[in-house]
């Protein structure tokens, strides 16, 4: 574990964030893994899921013969700052504490204009805030072949492009396609394929696009890992997936369909994000505000809470060794 930090120089604000290193003695592995949790601050469950996901590295049988192929690097709470502020009573805060959303900062078809909301100001320039220059800096120096980056808010397994709903992935398409419905069979169940043109909202600027472009990671996904609302359209939308043929996967109807809309309106996630205030966020059909927050993002009981942490330790596990399997 070490601590790395930054100090804005338009204002001065400064920044932490520990990343946890793991790797086996000796090992060889051609499979560099980076994850990223907590970019949205309102999102506890994905920073909660990084520490969980952290131990299992340790005391998990699979997860030790896994890492003599694989090393890993996580950044388990990237906006530390406006967490505090959640965990003080700012249910619905999303962005950081420079009002920034931290995934829509990235400098990959950045688009800084006002027909953005609050929660999703992608801020003055590229790489404006502390936190992103410094994710910036560490993704770049550990060159993953494999990038992971958790919400919540949905479930959904996602792969590029994110930044409009048009363009597919150009390079390992089908073998990150190939990945996706494996894992989401075992552990969601839930809508997967291109972010953008899944979910139907562009959304530039975001890290899952500009690691697998920029850095020409080979393999880069976005996963939602928690839900609160009805799950049968989100299942219904899984297995009209699962119908098609492996080549129409890709090309299917997307989420923006009107049968989904009403679903997506009242629980805005990471990449289906509508306008926010303080403390309040905004949708189509109702408002949800203060601790509603809280159940929107994040598993409300003990039991649910275990049981998130657990399962999608086992899909990150997964994904991981499905990719070393394919580098090999």
């Amino acid at each position: 574990m070490r601590t790395v930090s930054r100090t804005s120089l338009a204002d001065g604000r400064s920044v932490e964030l520990d990343v946890l290193s793991v790797r086996a003695p000796e090992a060889k592995g051609k499979n560099k893994v980076f994850m990223l949790f907590g970019e949205h601050a309102r999102e506890l469950i994905s920073a909660e899921s990084g520490l969980h996901f952290a131990k299992t590295l340790c005391d998990n049988d699979k997860a030790r013969a896994e890492l003599q192929r694989s090393e890993f690097l996580l950044v388990v709470n990237a906006n530390p700052g406006a967490r505090v502020q959640v965990e003080q009573g700012d249910w619905c805060l999303r962005v950081g504490p420079g009002g920034v959303d931290l995934n829509r900062n990235w400098d990959e078809h950045w688009q800084g204009d006002e027909s953005f909301g609050g929660d999703t100001n992608p801020g003055r320039l590229p790489f404006s805030e502390p936190e992103t220059q410094l994710l910036k800096e560490l993704v770049s120096d550990f060159q993953p072949t494999t990038f992971l980056t958790i919400h919540s808010g949905t479930l959904g397994m996602y792969m590029p492009w994110a930044f409009d709903m048009e363009h597919l992935a150009n390079r390992n398409q089908a073998s990150m396609m190939e990945i996706l419905k494996e894992v989401d069979q075992a552990h969601c169940e839930c809508p997967f394929g291109a972010a953008g043109r899944e979910v139907g909202y562009s959304c530039p600027g975001t890290c899952l696009d500009w690691v697998y472009d920029k850095l020409q990671t080979p393999y880069a996904f976005a996963y939602e890992i928690f839900y609160g609302g009805e799950l049968e359209s989100l299942r219904q939308r899984w297995e009209e997936k699962m119908e098609l043929p492996e080549a129409s996967q890709l090309q299917a109807q997307n989420l923006a369909h009107e049968h989904f809309k009403d679903m997506f309106e009242d629980f805005p996630s990471s990449f289906i994000q509508v306008q926010s205030e303080a403390n309040v966020t905004k949708s189509g059909s109702e408002t949800i505000t203060g601790f509603a927050c809280f159940g929107a993002f994040n598993p409300a009981t003990e039991e649910q809470y275990r049981a998130t942490v657990e399962n999608w330790s086992g899909a990150y596990l997964d994904t991981v060794s499905k990719v070393s399997e394919k580098l090999r």
